[in-house]
């Protein structure tokens, strides 16, 4: 029998009473709850949220990581870099965002929750390849998606959207070669046709 779900703002009051002083913020937007902690009190906090009773999140449903430096341009000021987790309780049927900003732009760094969650295990390695953050415990964090010498975290903002080198497979070589990139910037403005009764569309 599945349990019927709180109000978000009671779930709020109760993730807030059990974290207590590692907690930096905690909102209701859109009736989702959204906690910040500190990289220092994460994994504490996280092992909290799994335990507690009126908590208990058994379930890591999605981790990401996040470069904020956009965000930066319509004054949002902090951290660059931060993983955002999703945790479900089955048993009160409930689900609450975690927040976490690594301390250092130049060297991201947060806890693994990989021993709390199996599911973090995949996910963390995602974040790792494609920010750059490094999940400290994890044990076993490589690559994930890009390639074995792929150079560079593919979804940092200021990562080039053509890259720095392209491959292709060499017939005569008989292997992958690595090239610098040949791709030229064209102008992608679409083609806008003011005719009336154009293609016999009235």
């Amino acid at each position: 029998m599945t349990a019927i779900a709180i109000r978000p703002e009671v779930l709020r009051d109760v993730i807030a009473g059990a974290l207590g002083d590692k907690l930096r913020s905690i909102t209701v937007q859109l009736e989702e709850v959204t906690a910040v902690v500190s990289a220092a009190d994460y994994l504490a906090a996280m092992q909290i949220l799994r335990d507690a009773p009126g908590c208990q999140f058994e379930q890591l449903v999605d981790l990401c990581g996040v470069d904020y430096s956009a965000y930066r341009e319509v004054g949002v000021e902090g951290a660059r870099y931060g993983v955002v987790s999703h945790l479900l309780s089955v048993s009160l049927n409930q689900r609450v965002r975690v927040k976490v900003f690594c301390p250092d732009d130049d060297l991201p760094v947060v806890p693994s929750v990989a021993d709390l969650w199996n599911s973090a295990n995949w996910y963390e390695r995602e974040a790792f390849d494609l920010y750059g953050i490094v999940f400290d415990g994890h044990n076993d964090l490589r690559r994930i998606l890009t390639d074995y010498g792929f150079i560079g975290h593919p979804f940092r903002k200021d990562f080039p959207l053509t890259g720095h080198v392209e491959m292709r497979y060499d017939a005569d070589q008989r292997r992958v070669v690595y090239e610098p990139v040949t791709i030229e910037p064209r102008e992608v403005t679409p083609r806008i046709i003011r005719e009336d009764n154009y293609g016999g569309l009235h």
